[in-house]
């Protein structure tokens, strides 16, 4: 047993850990590039500092393609060691059918009530007093990504908010530039909407609908501002003509187009690119209207197996993803926050300080993932998957059906 045994303060977990060394599959959909570049930080630890084995086992894919393959496997009997979910509710009926690991004694030898900053992230992976999941990071969704090429070649300033990307947008166009990056993929389309509810039409309206399932708020005219909005970036991102995120994030990086909201893992994107944050692009949080980021983020979670050597290297995988040096070698190449607030991230660049500074003001919310159940979250994303699609489907009309959808959240 190497250095993990430090972690775990030599307990009984550690104790177990010292039978047999173990290879454990992880799955994840970390695969693009900034993406296995921040991912290669944990197996690198895990196999130098414990007796046991990283198997990769990456999706190709986002994660709308790979948690339905990760729950099909889990629910058939074929569960992997480890594996990468969103925390929130994504997860709640593995753990209502006791399909996963209870990594309480762990969190509880490791203190992590005392580290998890915010500690929604915590209470995310908590059911019934019980914690089953590691919180590896803080991921908002609340950015926009500017190309200070594609700027310049339009002969136009770098927007400082969405008023002014807006504006900006005729003349992107006449220079040959896409105004705003945009993939195919449902979640896309649908995080980009939610990001506009919080920008346009404010944290209280936004509260009100995600949080308090608010239909008639729904229906009003702040969201009504929110789905014009919306009917406006379905054009400008008319010939974006890509499917993948990080294809739509290549497209800015090259000065292609003017930009794309997406989440801060695009920042993986850029460092891998070589480009750097405040000279070749511009981050945006809250589309530079709301400085605010919401707490989403990826956990692990440990399918349950009947072999001790395989718990034990789970437990010690756990531990590890929390360790402070770990915390900051992953989410430095991630381009995400750590979720602990007693590690030095001065390495960190422009726009990961913004977001640490916004983290330290407190001005932060629960994401969808923690209010909207995953069924929700589905009908929100087909709606959006039409409106996004079809030019003639009206604002009015896809706010209608929100609203309905709203209604009869769970």
């Amino acid at each position: 047993m190497k250095a993990i045994k430090t972690l775990l303060g030599c307990t009984a977990i550690c104790a177990a850990s010292a039978a047999s060394a173990a290879d454990l599959e992880v799955t994840h959909w970390w695969t693009s590039g900034g993406e296995a570049a921040a991912v290669s930080e944990f197996a690198k630890a895990f196999n130098e500092k414990t007796d046991h084995n990283w198997v990769d086992g990456a999706i190709a894919g986002s994660g709308g393609t790979a948690r339905p393959i990760i729950i099909s496997r889990i629910l058939g009997g074929d569960p992997m060691g480890a594996t990468q979910l969103n925390h929130g509710r994504q997860a709640e009926e593995l753990i209502e059918a006791g399909l996963l690991l209870d990594l309480t004694d762990v969190a509880e030898a490791e203190g992590w009530k005392d580290i998890v900053n915010p500690s929604s992230l915590l209470d995310a992976c908590t059911l019934d007093g019980r914690i089953y999941c590691a919180p590896v990071n803080i991921h908002s969704w609340q950015w926009m990504w500017l190309s200070h090429q594609a700027f310049a070649d339009a002969g136009q300033p770098v927007p400082a908010n969405w008023d002014e990307f807006v504006a900006s947008a005729p003349a992107l166009v006449e220079a040959g530039k896409v105004p705003l990056a945009m993939g195919q993929q449902p979640w896309q389309s649908a995080g980009a909407f939610g990001v506009m509810t919080i920008a346009i039409a404010g944290i209280d309206a936004w509260r009100e609908v995600t949080v308090n399932k608010n239909a008639d708020v729904a229906a009003g005219p702040e969201y009504a501002k929110v789905f014009e909005a919306a009917a406006n970036a379905r054009e400008m991102a008319a010939d974006s003509n890509v499917q993948d995120w990080n294809q739509a994030t290549n497209l800015v990086i090259t000065g292609k187009a003017g930009a794309q909201i997406m989440g801060d893992w695009a920042q993986g994107e850029f460092q891998v690119a070589g480009q750097t944050a405040g000279e070749d692009y511009t981050c945006l949080p809250g589309l530079g209207v709301n400085q605010l980021l919401d707490t989403a983020g990826d956990a692990f979670y440990f399918p349950k197996q009947d072999d001790p050597a395989i718990e034990a290297a789970q437990k010690e995988l756990a531990a590890l993803l929390l360790s402070p040096d770990v915390q900051v070698a992953f989410n430095l190449k991630k381009g995400s926050l750590p979720i602990r607030g007693d590690i030095d991230l001065s390495a960190a660049n422009d726009c990961m300080q913004k977001g640490l500074e916004i983290l330290a003001s407190g001005n932060i919310l629960p994401s969808g993932d923690m209010n909207l159940s995953p069924d929700t979250q589905g009908q929100i994303e087909d709606l959006m998957v039409e409106f996004w699609n079809d030019p003639s489907y009206s604002a009015a009309d896809a706010q209608e059906r929100y609203a309905e959808i709203i209604a009869d959240a769970d």
